[in-house]
């Protein structure tokens, strides 16, 4: 073994001082760094060193003052998975401490291959965690404390291994056992490759987290380190410090009830046999999670459809036009309505009660239909009770904005997101719309259904403001 050289133990020395120093710091006040070329020389706040620091290799003494939280101050728990994205959490780091919000750092055992606990804890100002039975840790602060001493817990980058430990509640690291004990939001940056992304396991995995109720930010579609392209790539971290300061605030939306309507309706023709069509809710389900991170009281009136609704808002589950509309009178008053839901337009003037036989060499049944309640127009209508602002949705497979705009006229309504779906738009991941108000047009580049959701969200945020 290799005898440490004076320099080594005084910097050894150094760094486990500012560990103690930084949790005195946070329960006691304000602590004094004092640092100088490669040595670190630690002093509380009010005391003297024995003797003045000499200045280093620049010839600069500098002093680093640690500053404690302020009393109301926002502070995030980091988790940090192992994946080459994990160095961007470091710039994470920096660009929120700019926006006042304070990192304390969990390092996975795989993180520890692509960023150093000594340099996530000198961006952070704070101790990095690691080990989920150290005693020293332990002592000075048990991971169940650990998990609820934040305001959020963000998981960045948030691995295939983390997204399923968590989907399924295990709990055999720090990481995870935070995960599973804490009882704050979390927020989850996804990073792995494009196959991993797309397998159904992970699917399955995030239809179960967003059912739990974790936030995600990303992923984005581009290049990845394997030399793949395709959708996997950790969202760059201004879009996750914004996605923070959204969870972290209030929202603009704060004290807004609004109503989403979403997916298809079912009309009964005999118990076996209905008409439908190909919504799949997820636009609608998209907006409504979107609002609520804006702080909105969201009420989500959906016919049946195959994926989970969001966790924060009151979810009403229907099947038939008449139906929505009831549950949609019974959600006023509100400030918004957001109708996105595929309402079917006509539905068998009588559902029978037993099944159609098919019989030999007869003729084909026919259907007598009758037009269904219109929800928008409804809405659009409705007296003092109508809400501020309505939108409505126009699936259009031609002439789309033409239509759109005869539509704002023919249903009152005050704004028409237009989209065509002649192509894979019902039940796809993307969607390319074009808001239509009666000032005029504005068209949006294909995107992320989830993406279009946060910027009519805000758009809706600005109306009412």
């Amino acid at each position: 073994m290799t005898a440490k050289t004076g320099n080594e133990w005084a910097v050894a020395d150094a760094k486990n001082r500012f560990s103690e120093l930084i949790t005195k710091a946070l329960k006691e006040g304000p602590q004094r760094v004092v640092r100088r070329g490669e040595a670190v020389i630690v002093t509380a706040e009010g005391e003297t060193p024995a003797r003045p620091p000499a200045p280093g290799p620049t010839g600069r003494v500098e002093y680093v003052e640690h500053q404690p939280q302020p009393a109301g101050a926002r502070r995030v728990l980091l988790i940090i998975g192992g994946g080459i994205a994990a160095y961007k959490s470091l710039e994470l780091i920096r660009l929120l401490s700019k926006a006042g919000v304070k990192s304390r750092v969990i390092l996975t055992e795989a993180a520890q291959h692509f960023v150093t606990p000594l340099t996530a804890g000198a961006l952070s100002e704070d101790k990095v965690y690691s080990a989920l039975f150290d005693l020293t840790d332990e002592a000075e602060m048990g991971h169940i404390e650990l998990s609820r001493s934040a305001d959020l817990v963000v998981v960045a980058p948030a691995t295939a291994d983390l997204m399923a430990k968590a989907a399924n509640g295990l709990a055999g690291d720090l990481a995870s056992t935070t995960l599973l004990a804490t009882d704050k939001k979390v927020l989850m940056a996804p990073a792995m490759n494009v196959r991993m992304w797309h397998h159904a396991a992970t699917q399955r995995n995030l239809a179960r987290l967003r059912a739990d109720g974790v936030a995600f930010v990303g992923p984005d579609e581009g290049a990845m380190a394997c030399g793949e392209f395709g959708v996997g790539r950790m969202a760059e971290p201004t879009a996750i410090r914004d996605a923070i300061l959204r969870l972290l605030s209030d929202g603009p939306l704060k004290g807004r009830r609004v109503l989403v309507t979403a997916g298809p309706t079912v009309e009964p023709i005999d118990p076996v046999r209905f008409v439908s069509n190909r919504s799949s809710g997820k636009q609608g389900f998209a907006i409504a999670e979107a609002l609520a991170d804006l702080g909105a009281e969201v009420t989500l009136v959906s016919g049946p459809v195959a994926i989970a609704p969001p966790a924060r808002a009151t979810f009403k589950a229907v099947e038939t036009a008449r139906e929505m509309l009831a549950a949609c009178e019974a959600a006023l008053p509100a400030d918004a309505a957001v109708c996105v839901a595929a309402v079917a337009d006509w539905r068998p003037r009588a559902a029978l009660k037993d099944k159609i036989k098919k019989e030999k060499g007869a003729a084909a049944p026919s259907i007598d239909l009758e037009e269904n309640p219109d929800i928008l127009a409804t809405l659009s209508k409705a007296g003092a009770r109508r809400p501020m602002l309505v939108v409505g949705f126009a699936a259009e497979t031609s002439n789309v904005e033409a239509n759109a705009k005869a539509k704002i006229a023919r249903k009152g309504c005050d704004w028409i997101v237009a989209n065509d779906v002649s192509g894979d738009v019902m039940g796809g991941a993307e969607n390319e719309v074009a808001l239509i108000t009666r000032d005029g047009v504005a068209r949006w580049p294909r995107m992320a259904k989830e993406e279009v959701a946060r910027k009519l969200a805000a758009e809706i945020a600005a109306a009412l403001a």
